[in-house]
């Protein structure tokens, strides 16, 4: 199986679970999304990247004149367009396909959204420059994501455990890496926000299906994990921790 089917099987069987999540439902970046296009022009076209269940798309909406929710699972895709339907968005349309190759033509989008799915993405540089071409001169991206950590320790604990959970993790890419990954497919680009995210373990296993066996080694590597790991995720005695997001906003370069 390609990573894009595994991404794709991964979360089509999922979907219902991420609409109702409230870790994914709800937050202060979702806040931020939402009065962001309250404040540009009604007419803007936004595109959201691995939109999920479609939650920045929600926030989105309201504000503007189209957002395409785009996304490689196509059960997803069906549950966007039943929510949709259901909160009255009808400027919400639905389009498959892998962030790597947009099927849609140059100078598009007035913006790229995306929020928690970067991390899933076979070629995170690919998907940029197709975000380049896509958006109009002076277009605009905000990307919400887990972030990667500086020190190599903590990094590749957190990498290892979200990969255990989730077979189609690929990596949650450090700040300075995305502003590299940004500057080089043409957009001035700066981390705005930066948060950490609680997560209660039974809910965060369950929610993506992880098989038993590497939930086991999950705790496993949690109690075996040296002490300045543990108290830097905040790892409870049920293996409840937090998780460091960010804000990337960009601006494409003319």
């Amino acid at each position: 199986m390609k990573h894009h089917d595994q991404v794709a099987d991964a979360f089509g069987s999922t979907a219902a679970a991420y609409l109702t999540s409230a870790v994914h439902a709800s937050g202060a970046d979702l806040q931020n999304l939402s009065a962001t296009f309250a404040a540009t022009c009604g007419n803007a076209l936004v595109l959201d990247m691995g939109c999920g269940a479609g939650h920045a798309s929600f926030a989105a909406a309201p504000h503007v004149k189209e957002v395409v929710a785009y996304d490689i699972a196509p059960q997803m895709l069906e549950t966007v367009d039943t929510a949709a339907r259901e909160r009255g968005l009808t400027s919400i349309r639905t389009q498959q396909g892998a962030a790597e190759t947009l099927p849609f033509d140059d100078t598009s989008f007035n913006w790229a959204i995306s929020r928690m799915s970067a991390h899933h993405w076979r070629d995170v540089p690919a998907a940029l420059r197709e975000v380049h071409r896509v958006l109009k001169p002076g277009g605009r991206v905000k990307f919400i994501d887990i972030a990667g950590i500086d020190d190599p320790l903590y990094d590749v604990h957190i990498q290892a455990i979200e990969l255990l959970r989730d077979a189609s993790h690929i990596r949650d890419y450090r700040p300075d890496e995305w502003i590299a990954m940004f500057d080089a497919a043409g957009f001035d680009a700066q981390i705005t926000e930066r948060w950490r995210i609680p997560l209660e373990f039974d809910a965060w296993v369950t929610r993506m299906r992880t098989p038993p066996e590497r939930v086991t080694a999950i705790r496993s590597m949690w109690e075996r994990a040296p002490d300045e790991v543990r108290q830097y995720f905040a790892v409870q005695p049920d293996f409840s921790f937090e998780l460091d997001a960010m804000m990337i906003e960009a601006k494409r370069r003319d």
